[in-house]
């Protein structure tokens, strides 16, 4: 009966979610330009886990939704994620948060390939694309997105989401590309993969661990 705390800070959504046995009993998120996680991630845990009637001490494990994403909302979501592993003396579950957004979609659309998309720079997003059984077809990638960037897999149907895919949809100009707005990565669908994570000890080093930056920080001048 296992109780895990997933946690979202990949992107704008600053989220936070409960489950028992992979089944969502308490969730509370923010989707904000502003990257306010710092301000709102703890109150968020307080919030979810009094919602829940339960302690912090109840907790079994935490699920950290690992990137790609924000440099600073993925230190933000994995410094909170280990102090909450160091003082409750739980595992760490690690997911890809673009796994994450694609089995949060299978609900939804019945289609046959799914690619999630991360708002990087300029044409550029984070992107991988999966099966309707949530297995990867083609892994991570930082793509610089042109026509041509996705063709081999539009002889199917391809479904385009995520906080990158709007500024794609005009140059993805072909008939099996169906794009859906509003779609960001949320501690929600954490729950299923967590739980079978936890179920097969598949635990990190809470020592060690480091989010999948997947592009090295590059700090932007000051005032620019």
């Amino acid at each position: 009966m296992a109780l895990i705390l997933g946690i979202e800070t990949a992107t704008k959504n600053c989220s936070v979610a409960l489950f028992k046995d992979g089944k969502l009993i308490a969730e509370k998120e923010h989707v904000s330009d502003g990257y306010t996680h710092a301000e709102q991630l703890n109150l968020f845990i307080k919030e979810v886990v009094d919602s829940a009637n339960i302690t912090l001490k109840e907790i079994e494990a935490v699920a950290l939704s690992m990137g790609p994403g924000s440099y600073t909302g993925l230190r933000i979501g994995t410094s909170t994620a280990k102090g909450l592993c160091y003082a409750l003396e739980v595992p760490l579950l690690a997911i890809s948060t673009l796994q994450a957004m694609a089995f949060g979609m299978v609900d939804n659309e019945s289609l046959a390939i799914y690619c999630p998309m991360i708002d990087a720079r300029r044409m550029e997003v984070f992107s991988a694309l999966f099966d309707v059984n949530n297995n990867e077809i083609r892994g991570v990638q930082a793509d610089v997105v042109d026509e041509q960037t996705y063709a081999s897999f539009l002889e199917n149907e391809v479904i385009f989401f995520g906080d990158g895919a709007l500024k794609c949809k005009a140059i993805i100009n072909h008939k099996n590309a169906k794009f859906i707005e509003g779609i960001n990565p949320s501690a929600k669908n954490l729950g299923i993969l967590a739980n079978a994570k936890f179920e097969k000890k598949d635990f990190e080093d809470v020592a060690y661990f480091e989010p999948y930056y997947l592009k090295d920080f590059v700090a932007g001048k000051k005032g620019a």
